[in-house]
């Protein structure tokens, strides 16, 4: 089994000293070169004056954003201690007893903008820097990743088991999954139902999909496909699978929320 999570824009302060990104020790090295692209482009963005504005963040952020100049130096934390946000707090990483966080050191995958691909051991500086960013001399960053991502995402999925996919839009545009795979994956979508209407919910949407993936880890669960998927965290949530529209398209679950 594959988890796909999307990054958390929050992230922890590095630590006061430590260790400095080493590129060519991340996992996934088939993403190296695009990684190497991504940083010198972001470096060099982050030393415009109106940079903040440029990578899409507001004023407040200005501070963090002329920061990722310095992304070569800074000291790291693992992938897994360094985003923090509403997803990050259902996961609870410190809270994974050590089965549960062997089963996430290989079935655990965080999509980046700026790393593409991460696991949860991978060290990472804190940075600033979405998908939706634009940087100058690259194409828009889904279309950067997308050549390399889409190896390398089918190579980590393997041959076998089920994909649960609960990125968000912007950064499964990086690397859609198609064919053989959609076969068996799986799409995660949150509902919210308040008498009898439902609609789609974003912040509480990231807060089940954290809690989705401590489900599947702690429960040492290891669906094959997507029937699989919805059974096993049907002993947690109303669920509702939907196969895809078309062939060569993920099956979607739908996690319904009472209101």
């Amino acid at each position: 089994m594959l988890i796909l999570l999307p990054p958390s824009e929050g992230k922890a302060e590095p630590p006061r000293r430590g260790l400095a990104v080493d590129l060519d020790g991340l996992c996934f090295p088939g993403l190296t070169a695009t990684r190497r692209r991504v940083l010198t482009a972001l470096v060099a963005a982050a030393v415009a004056p109106d940079a903040a504005a440029r990578l899409g963040f507001g004023p407040s952020l200005a501070l963090e954003v002329a920061r990722n100049a310095l992304l070569a130096d800074l000291p790291t934390r693992p992938a897994a201690q360094t985003y923090t946000g509403v997803l990050d707090d259902a996961l609870d990483w410190p809270g994974l007893d050590a089965v549960a966080r062997r089963r996430a050191g290989t079935r655990l995958v965080i999509a980046s903008a700026l790393w593409g691909l991460l696991r949860p051991k991978d060290r990472i500086p804190p940075y600033r820097l979405t998908m939706n960013s634009g940087l100058p001399g690259l194409a828009p960053l889904a279309h950067t990743w997308r050549p390399a991502l889409t190896a390398v995402l089918a190579e980590a999925a393997g041959r076998r088991g089920a994909v649960v996919d609960c990125r968000s839009t912007s950064y499964a545009a990086a690397a859609p999954i198609t064919g053989a795979l959609a076969e068996r994956t799986v799409a995660v979508r949150v509902l919210r139902e308040v008498a009898g209407r439902r609609s789609v919910v974003s912040h509480l949407a990231k807060h089940t999909r954290g809690l989705v993936a401590r489900a599947l880890l702690a429960d040492g669960a290891d669906p094959r496909g997507p029937v699989d998927v919805a059974h096993a965290l049907s002993a947690h949530w109303q669920v509702e699978l939907r196969p895809a529209d078309r062939p060569g398209r993920p099956w979607t679950l739908d996690v319904v929320l009472p209101g």
